[in-house]
């Protein structure tokens, strides 16, 4: 469904649904395929860009550490805006910043579920593995409105396709009767985004998403529509989120929620994310500024010593809350120095 909202486009009529080419409202817009833009009251501050995408299967990069090698993404941005979000440098490629054009200028393939059918269709498919939830949100707010998830799976499944999919968004609740039925046909994988326990920082740096509250109910219905429910602890933020209480209290709401799998992995920061997460860290938390900056030095990853020591963090933790480490894979290591401590930065590394 989409929306009858206003239209921001300049365009004058039509087939009366906004259904053909338009300029862009926004000077440098490199975007392929547009049909309309429009705002809504119901998301102040936000332009949606309609578009007829050419295709909805994107292939992985061969020489990426993640275990599948196809994804879907019915939309570009996402309004959740998560400070330290690494699908931020991907809106760069239609020439607009990672910052708030992110958060406020979002793309969504309106045709995406008849484009993967015909995908799907194609001899040569061979029903590998695709994941949902990989880049942006696929259950952000304004799924709700446009419906593009039920079309999706519906279609994979169609196709013995096997499925993931990665969320933040409490919307998933509608479509797990679906995910249930499809997992009596194909393989089924959901797993919940749940990095930060503690409510007033989890606003501060995720301020369009669900609360840690309403995302541990969502954990419970997984579990209750009878699905395994991963969770990624992702991303664990230096002398944030690192400290045993923070970890040990989050891990054991996770078990208490009934999680069957969980995998932590630390903050990376590449290309323009950076700069936006340190940004924020200045506004909110200045005196660690330093010591990022220090701890991530000219790359985007920690060095080798701080993954291994939460590694080893999260391993006792884990098995304190009898949960599984999910990790099949993890993010690359920078070399050099182990990080330092933070007088008076609570928790602290060591």
């Amino acid at each position: 469904m989409r929306w009858d909202g206003q239209r921001v486009d300049g365009g004058d009529g039509g087939d009366g649904d906004g259904a053909q080419g338009v300029a862009s409202p926004l000077p440098g817009l490199a975007l392929s395929g547009l049909v309309r833009s429009v705002r809504t009251p119901e998301f102040a501050g936000v332009t949606f860009h309609e578009v007829a995408a050419k295709s909805a299967l994107n292939r992985v990069p061969g020489a990426s550490r993640v275990p599948f090698r196809w994804t879907v993404n019915p939309m570009r941005g996402c309004t959740h805006a998560c400070t330290y979000c690494f699908a931020r440098s991907t809106h760069e490629y239609l020439e607009l910043d990672a910052g708030r054009d992110f958060e406020t200028q979002i793309v969504v393939k309106t045709n995406v579920v008849e484009v993967l059918r015909r995908e799907l269709a194609r001899p040569g498919w061979r029903r590998e593995h695709v994941a949902l939830g990989t880049n942006t949100d696929p259950y952000q707010r304004a799924e709700g409105r446009y419906r593009l998830m039920p079309g999706i799976l519906e279609t994979l499944v169609a196709q013995r396709t096997p499925v993931s999919v990665l969320t933040k968004g409490t919307l998933l609740r509608r479509d797990l009767p679906l995910l249930a039925e499809a997992a009596r046909e194909v393989d089924v994988g959901v797993a919940i985004s749940l990095a930060i326990g503690d409510a007033e920082l989890q606003q501060s740096v995720e301020t369009g998403t669900p609360t840690p509250q309403a995302r541990l109910a969502l954990i419970r219905a997984v579990r209750d529509a009878g699905l395994d429910c991963g969770v990624l602890v992702a991303p664990v933020l230096p002398w944030l989120t690192d400290g045993t209480e923070h970890l040990d209290d989050l891990l054991g709401r996770l078990a208490d929620a009934g999680a069957t799998r969980v995998t932590l992995m630390p903050l990376h920061l590449r290309g323009p994310v950076k700069p936006w997460f340190l940004r924020w860290l200045a506004a909110e938390h200045p005196r660690l500024v330093a010591p990022y900056r220090r701890l991530y030095g000219g790359s985007a990853y920690v060095p080798r010593e701080y993954s291994r020591w939460l590694a080893d963090r999260s391993r006792d933790l884990l098995a304190r809350h009898g949960l599984s480490d999910g990790a099949s894979w993890r993010a690359p290591e920078a070399g050099g120095r182990a990080p330092e401590r933070v007088p008076d930065a609570q928790p602290v590394l060591f």
